[in-house]
């Protein structure tokens, strides 16, 4: 089966990534590129449909799915479109408020969505094999995690950062609101035992690297993850688009209903 996928933003990195991931395969089909009205001639290298307004794309285009890695406030915007025309759409975008992700549980109760703020299968296996780790350390080890991304990255800390100590926070039965701790600074006492510091290293080109520490009496435990390229999270947002394509809505879906 080949699933039609229309991609919002291709001009970008990732969006020109999924572009040409999905041309490269015989598993997806690249019905439409849309993005702003002024990238709309560069966008003709695609050989595909182009617009710059996703409402009219999907007049056109039958039995397709969306992906969406663009910002919050322009997928918020093209989620609803999509549950207008009752569209999958997959969404990698980070940053979304606590009210804006409430919207889009909202949505997909009626029209089939997908959100992860990180697509890769690592991350995924991650927020299900980290809440096992903590708990079997128990409660002396501190937890802490450091977080790289390129310096063209807008959110901090990272989507995936987030998701990952909402995994440690559960594991802990703590609420990651009062425990999460992103700055220091000053005689700022001892560490209390109920704290997960988050911190944020921006720079470079650097993809994305996530570690989570485990640090207790005479030992440390580091678990690292490294994101190579664009193409991890190109290669699983492709993959949940065809699983997403002919699902039912009812949820919205992430990376654990796919792995």
């Amino acid at each position: 089966m080949s699933v039609s996928i229309v991609v919002m933003g291709a001009n970008g990195r990732m969006g020109a990534t999924i572009a040409r991931m999905a041309q490269d395969s015989d598993k997806y089909e690249l019905a439409a590129v849309v993005g702003r009205k002024e990238h709309e001639e560069r966008l003709n290298i695609w050989g595909c449909e182009v617009s710059n307004d996703l409402d009219v794309v999907l007049d056109k285009i039958d039995n397709a799915v969306v992906i969406d890695f663009t910002v919050p406030a322009a997928s918020l915007a093209n989620a609803k479109i999509a549950a207008k025309h009752n569209t999958p759409i997959v969404m990698g975008t980070t940053g979304f408020t606590i009210e804006e992700r409430a919207q889009l549980e909202e949505l997909a109760k009626t029209s089939p969505m997908f959100w992860a703020p990180n697509t890769s299968v690592g991350i995924s296996a991650l927020t299900q094999i980290l809440p096992e780790l903590i708990k079997i350390l128990g409660e002396d080890y501190d937890l802490e995690m450091v977080e790289l991304h390129h310096n063209k990255k807008k959110d901090s800390p990272s989507g995936t950062a987030m998701r990952l100590a909402e995994c440690l926070a559960e594991a802990k039965k703590w609420d990651l609101d009062k425990v999460a701790n992103y700055h220091r600074e000053g005689i700022i006492g001892e560490r209390p035992k109920e704290e997960i510091g988050i911190q944020t290293i921006r720079g470079g080109d650097v993809v994305g690297v996530h570690t989570v520490y485990a640090m207790g009496p005479g030992e440390r435990i580091e678990v690292t993850h490294h994101a190579h390229s664009r193409e991890t999270f190109a290669a699983g947002a492709l993959r949940a688009a065809y699983w997403l394509a002919g699902r039912d809505a009812g949820k919205l879906y992430s990376m654990s209903d796919i792995i």
